[in-house]
């Protein structure tokens, strides 16, 4: 893909079902193939089309579809979850979900994504954020690092 590609993120809309459901099962075959576990636990419920369509209308998710020259290239799922009781109301943005085509890694759409789906939280006002990574996804752990993201959790698992 050329440097000087115009790189762009929105928001989805119902019309971009069918691509987010492409674009998953493409993310849902590379962690996968990291974690047997993966579309288990933590990928969408079947049917993804019903997910899919939950998420875009649900106030309480941002689903972003990034693109190069308007061709969809990629994708982020966030939602807003509450932090503890504790936090006094405190919501975190969570990235469940992000994923990039093979073919455009390394030009910039993963970041568009994350820099548009952040304001978008910004703008609905959070302020604390959280971004679901695999173990042993190296690339994505230092990508998320690279956007400010640290470490705070890890989930073990363990399986007879």
């Amino acid at each position: 893909m050329p440097d000087d590609i115009a790189l762009s993120a929105r928001l989805a809309t119902p019309s971009d079902v069918d691509v987010l459901v492409s674009l998953y099962r493409q993310l849902e075959e590379e962690q996968t193939a990291l974690k047997d576990m993966w579309p288990l636990a933590d990928g969408l419920a079947e049917p993804i089309e019903d997910s899919v369509r939950r998420a875009i209308d649900d106030a309480e998710a941002v689903v972003v579809i990034g693109e190069a020259e308007e061709v969809p290239f990629g994708f982020v799922l966030a939602r807003i979850q509450e932090l503890l009781p504790q936090a006094g109301a405190t919501k975190v943005g969570a990235i469940r979900l992000i994923f990039t085509e093979h073919e455009a890694r390394g030009v910039g759409i993963g970041e568009t994504m994350i820099g548009f789906t952040l304001d978008e939280l910004r703008r609905r006002g959070l302020e604390r954020f959280d971004a679901h990574v695999l173990p042993g996804h190296r690339h994505a752990k230092n990508f998320f690092e690279a956007s400010g993201f640290a470490a705070r959790s890890i989930i073990m698992y363990h399986r007879d």
